[in-house]
């Protein structure tokens, strides 16, 4: 081989967790981000326990969690009646979890964290401002031609892996499917610094509100600077266009809608977009590999894709890493695809397509029932035990790693 490093596209959450994962193991890395700074797309921003606890394995977990909302306590809510449904403490666990809890921090954050801290050496170089225009994929490595300030530039490396989101380049160079589905309405996320929670005592930090009409996702973060936002998400309706979904109108229609006042809303950002379920044919294509969104997408009820990409990441750096030290042979890697793939489509896909299911539910039989089960499993000591490792993502971490 002709060298060891690492070159990864796209300085998201799980490129940077996977750069950082392989740079503590001795493996340098070149991290390419088309975007000239981290992103503050105002998108993923719940850490689930067992995320927390590999980012504690990278030293990482003890310098955000103080700097995030610490959440234990999440809520389901029936818009209809006004009324909780059922409500779940990850405190609960505390037995058997080193961090029973989900720490609100927005996924740029993160980023930004990683990049400042640790980003700093040759052997760890993050290139923003830098578009890969060019893959080529060599017997014993890949080679990258990317367009930056300083014109085009070649690059070569051992390995690639793709981070670089649903519309991956890496991706489509690789020539992999995308399997799956694009839902027909966008998702709305609105975010105000009103206090919805002093407003309403019963939200908590993270709600999940289910509305055969307009469903919402309500949670709180500390917003930049620290200053508090609560971060609304709801589906566009049938024949409502973009324009139309983040209009101020339809934005304080919205607003009043989940609780009304007086006053109009302040309102911090708002944006729509369009939302997929899809995971990629395989996850590992000769020397190029992938990880996060660019392997698999999913609705965001449950805050489960940057969780199932930074595990992606964590996973496959453990395998590369003694791949490049020649440690291991390069069929690890194809058993990195088959572990990550299986906790794609067994958990992150199964479980979210069934969280907005639940939310949107029209039938009246059918939420009653649905919710008659969900009291039912948050009273039942052993069965809301299991859902919560479930919605936590511990039974995907567990039962992908069985997986050969």
């Amino acid at each position: 081989m002709r060298q060891s490093r690492v070159l990864i596209v796209g300085a998201g959450p799980v490129g940077m967790v996977c750069a950082l994962a392989l740079h503590r193991q001795g493996v340098p890395v070149t991290v390419f981000e088309q975007e000239a700074a981290p992103v503050k797309d105002q998108r993923a921003a719940s850490l689930h326990p067992s995320t927390l606890a590999l980012l504690d394995e990278l030293g990482v977990a003890e310098d955000i969690i103080p700097r995030g909302l610490i959440s234990a306590v999440y809520r389901f809510h029936d818009r209809v009646t006004g009324r909780v449904v059922a409500e779940f403490d990850l405190g609960r666990l505390a037995d058997e979890l080193e961090f029973p809890f989900v720490l609100q921090y927005e996924q740029y954050k993160l980023t930004a964290d990683i990049a400042r801290h640790y980003a700093t050496t040759p052997d760890f170089d993050v290139r923003f401002g830098h578009r890969v225009a060019v893959i080529e994929q060599e017997a014993d490595g890949v080679a990258l031609t990317v367009e930056g300030p300083d014109g085009p530039q070649r690059h070569a490396g051992a390995w690639l892996v793709g981070t670089d989101g649903g519309r991956s380049t890496v991706r489509r160079a690789a020539g992999i499917a995308f399997e799956g589905f694009t839902y027909p309405e966008r998702f709305v996320k609105i975010a105000t610094p009103f206090d919805l929670g002093a407003a309403n005592p019963d939200y908590a930090y993270r709600n999940y509100v289910s509305d055969p009409e307009e469903w919402c996702n309500l949670f709180k973060v500390r917003g930049e600077d620290g200053v508090p936002l609560w971060r609304c998400i709801f589906p566009t309706g049938p024949e409502e266009s973009e324009a139309e979904a983040v209009s101020p109108e339809r934005v304080e229609a919205r607003l009043q809608k989940l609780h009304p006042q007086a006053r109009r809303y302040e309102v911090a950002y708002c944006a729509a977009y369009g939302v997929n379920q899809r995971v990629a044919a395989t996850f590992r294509q000769g020397r190029i590999l992938l990880a996060g969104d660019s392997a698999h997408v999913n609705n965001p009820i449950g805050g489960m894709g940057m969780n199932g990409g930074i595990q992606d990441a964590m996973n496959l750096a453990g395998k590369l890493a003694p791949v490049l030290r020649g440690e291991a042979d390069e069929s690890l890697l194809d058993r990195y695809s088959r572990q990550r793939r299986h906790a794609a489509i067994a958990f992150v896909q199964a479980q979210t397509i069934a969280n907005k299911k639940m939310m949107e539910e029209r039938d009246p039989a059918l939420r009653r029932a649905r919710f008659d089960e969900l009291r039912r499993v948050a009273e039942d000591q052993d069965a809301s035990r299991a859902f919560m490792r479930r919605a936590a993502m511990v039974e995907s971490l567990r039962e992908a790693a069985l997986v050969d």
